[in-house]
């Protein structure tokens, strides 16, 4: 036996006719949504850039203010958030039909086609339920738990941000007192430079003094040397001058007696 046809579920539904886009673009939406809850399609909807699904779930919203509406007056209100889409489709609308010229004195048929929007929302099981809140509860406890975590991030932060600049602002200081420091320092430093400098200028000074002494002191020295050999060749010469002097008187001698001893008027000694 044949089930029950889609346009036959139970349930709440919406209906947008003539809406002035083709049934195929929008099945694909429609296609995202089926058999998901009001909170899970609410948000593929809003997440989805096309521009079937802005009117989808304006017929979504529709659904399920429905549901809630025929609920409320039953007298068993029903939580929106334990509706599910049940079934949704989208059939084939009128078609309107336009010319358009064309070549040769023809025309083309341009067909502006529309759809009719159907969504029905129903409510889940007690069982899907059960779960469902007991997720819910899960999602807030761990969605509080992170605001007091980020509460606590921001208290901290503020008390570490405060205490970063007061340890800035002594470090503020601090640089302030080792500029001022330094600038002494280098005062000082400057001062015990330039008397160093001073004392290395007078120590040098000294030194050329020194040298000067010591350079005339050589000086002297050299010249008394060379007096001292100027009087050592004089005194040499003077002896070469008496020795050949007396050389040739002892010559002079001996050639006398040998010319005597030539003419018999005496003897060789």
């Amino acid at each position: 036996m044949p089930g029950v046809k889609t346009n036959e579920r139970p349930g709440t539904r919406a209906v947008l006719r003539h809406y002035r886009m083709s049934a195929s673009k929008v099945r694909q939406v429609l296609d995202l949504i089926r058999g998901e809850d009001i909170t899970t399609a609410h948000d593929i909807l809003r997440s989805t850039a096309r521009e079937g699904a802005r009117v989808v779930d304006k017929v979504l919203h529709s659904a399920v203010a429905n549901a809630v509406e025929t609920s409320r007056q039953a007298g068993a209100a029903i939580d929106p958030e334990e509706l599910y889409v049940s079934a949704c489709f989208a059939d084939e609308g009128t078609t309107l039909k336009r010319w358009r010229p064309r070549a040769r004195g023809r025309a083309t048929r341009i067909r502006k086609r529309t759809s009719h929007i159907t969504v029905i929302v129903s409510r889940l099981d007690d069982e899907k339920i059960a779960r469902l809140r007991v997720k819910r509860t899960e999602a807030t406890a761990a969605l509080r738990s992170r605001r007091v975590a980020a509460s606590r991030l921001r208290r901290r932060g503020g008390e570490e941000g405060e205490e970063t600049g007061n340890r800035a602002s002594r470090r503020r200081g601090g640089d302030a007192a080792d500029r001022a420091t330094d600038t002494v320092t280098d005062e000082e430093t400057d001062d015990v430079e330039g008397s160093a400098d001073l004392d290395v200028a007078d120590d040098l000074e000294t030194d050329e003094v020194e040298t000067d002494e010591v350079g005339d002191t050589e000086v002297t020295d050299l010249e008394a040397d060379d007096v001292e050999a100027d009087d050592v060749e004089a005194d040499t010469d003077v002896e070469a001058d008496t020795e050949v002097e007396a050389v040739t008187e002892v010559d002079a001698d001996t050639e006398a007696d040998e010319t005597v001893d030539d003419d018999g008027n005496g003897e060789t000694d």
